[in-house]
């Protein structure tokens, strides 16, 4: 993580942990670390949305077999961004709780 305070929510960041896409049981990409979780969420929304319309064609439209792929991976892109910002709220509140019991 960042060296920034990170007592407020606005200032907390993915923190890069969160693997997607394996190949041979290896991780070949995975979420970046470091970008602020409204970011992050922001794009997760924008892949899950494309990813919704894809498959929408892919359901109803002859040949678009393609965009079920596209889905496929849209998806994957989208969960793992939000995989990862899940982690770092988790341990946030499990921070703050910690404090508020000392």
């Amino acid at each position: 993580m960042s060296t920034t305070d990170q007592s407020a929510p606005s200032e907390l960041k993915t923190p890069g942990f969160t693997p997607f896409m394996y190949i041979s049981e290896q991780p070949l990409f995975h979420v970046c670390r470091d970008v602020p979780i409204v970011d992050a969420l922001n794009q997760a929304s924008n892949l899950l949305f494309l990813a919704k319309s894809f498959a929408v064609d892919a359901a109803y439209a002859k040949g678009c077999d393609r965009h079920a792929w596209a889905a496929h991976y849209l998806t994957a892109m989208g969960k793992a961004v939000v995989d990862d910002v899940v982690k770092v709220l988790e341990r946030h509140l499990v921070q703050a709780s910690a404090k508020t019991k000392a």
